[in-house]
């Protein structure tokens, strides 16, 4: 079972060797969220915070996530303030392949869809579980066809999934991964390239859950971006020249978001990423020979050292860069444009440091059904102490 509890200790890592670097920064429950005395004092109270223990310890709860990309399954008991996964599943299913010239989800792309889900249906009967929630995000929302297939997901597999908005889709991705932000003053920014979508969001952190300032979501994910600027040329030239395409229609939606957190910029920016870009990136950048959650999730890495390699990504064939560790063929075609559209944040918030989440839209899922379970039973319990009070009357 897999504890998500983040490490007790995470250092920043340096321009050393990989092994150095693979070190944990400690990230404390809270942050400082502003200057000045008020500053140290909402520190010292949010570090301070816990959520009491939930009493429903045996209880399984899901949380599915349907991206343009992948089919991800997490199933987790509470523990304390956190929780224990005790099961899991992902799989590619490139649910949004032919998205952006169809329009519509294809036939092979939802029957891939489904088979995932189908596996994902079997694992919840299996366990038990108490509570769950199932999303879908972008290229349900953006296919024409897109209902029927939830319709038909229900009538196959008996999963209700739910189309939810660009905005929910942000929240939960930051309910899910804050706590691993690093330690600072003011504003940071957490973001999540998706398969068919990016969102920025620029919070304030403090527990229980950060506070949204702004935020913008693009249509613009690994997916969706590789398929409109269209397939690689051979040469090295034509490979960069799409690159910096692909980097410019990225800016260019972002520009209005970008003017205007201009005002929250400050000398010692942090930035956080959740998704498989920056946990592949960040794979390459310790030089590991095979992807490790445990080496990635919370990884503090030097911005310079995730651009150098995101360049580097861009000019390799698709045949060179499927030949490298924790790309392969998956990854090979997808993986530029995500290298784009993580160069073109850190141009947005040129912070000296990337931290990096092995852990998202799920996580902020488990974590919302258990925290609302606990409050209705406390709520539950609170009825039936004043129930027994009016008839002790």
């Amino acid at each position: 079972m897999a504890d998500i509890n983040p490490p007790d200790r995470r250092e920043k890592a340096r321009n050393t060797a990989p092994e150095e670097q693979a070190r944990r920064h400690k990230n404390r429950h809270g942050q400082q969220s502003s200057s000045g005395e008020h500053n140290g004092n909402a520190q010292r109270a949010n570090r301070n915070w816990r959520r009491p223990p939930h009493k429903s310890f045996k209880q399984a709860y899901a949380a599915i996530d349907l991206g343009t990309n992948n089919c991800r399954l997490l199933i987790a008991r509470p523990s304390d303030e956190n929780f224990v996964v005790i099961d899991a599943f992902s799989r590619v299913v490139r649910l949004g392949e032919g998205l952006a010239q169809n329009g519509r989800l294809s036939n092979h792309a939802m029957d891939r869809a489904l088979g995932a889900l189908k596996v994902c249906s079997d694992k919840l009967r299996k366990r038990n579980v108490h509570l769950a929630r199932s999303v879908a995000t972008e290229a349900c929302r953006r296919a024409t066809n897109g209902e029927a297939f939830i319709e038909r997901v229900r009538e196959e597999t008996g999963i209700a999934l739910d189309i939810i908005s660009a905005q929910e889709e942000a929240r939960l991705a930051v309910l899910g991964c804050h706590i691993l932000l690093e330690d600072g003053i003011g504003p940071a920014i957490i973001f999540d390239i998706g398969g068919g979508s990016t969102e920025l969001v620029l919070i304030e952190p403090g527990a229980p859950v950060p506070r949204i300032i702004d935020w913008q979501s693009v249509p613009w994910g690994v997916v969706s971006l590789s398929e409109t600027v269209g397939a690689e040329p051979e040469d090295k030239a034509g490979r960069l020249a799409r690159y910096e395409d692909m980097k410019q229609r990225v800016r260019d939606s972002f520009a209005d978001f970008a003017e205007r957190i201009h005002q929250h910029k400050a000398p010692d920016q942090r930035l956080l990423g959740t998704s498989g870009t920056v946990t592949t990136l960040a794979s390459v950048h310790l030089g590991l020979p095979q992807y490790d959650r445990n080496a990635v999730d919370g990884l503090i890495v030097p911005s310079d050292s995730m651009r150098t390699i995101s360049q580097r990504l861009s000019s390799l064939s698709p045949v060179e860069r499927s030949q490298l560790d924790c790309i392969g063929s998956d990854r090979a075609d997808l993986v530029v444009a995500g290298c784009a559209i993580l160069e073109t944040i850190l141009d947005i918030w040129p912070a000296e440091r990337l931290g990096v989440a092995d852990r998202g839209i799920r996580e902020g899922i488990l974590r919302s059904l258990m925290a609302a379970d606990a409050d209705g039973l406390e709520a539950q319990a609170a009825l039936r102490r004043l129930k027994q009070g009016a008839e002790g009357i």
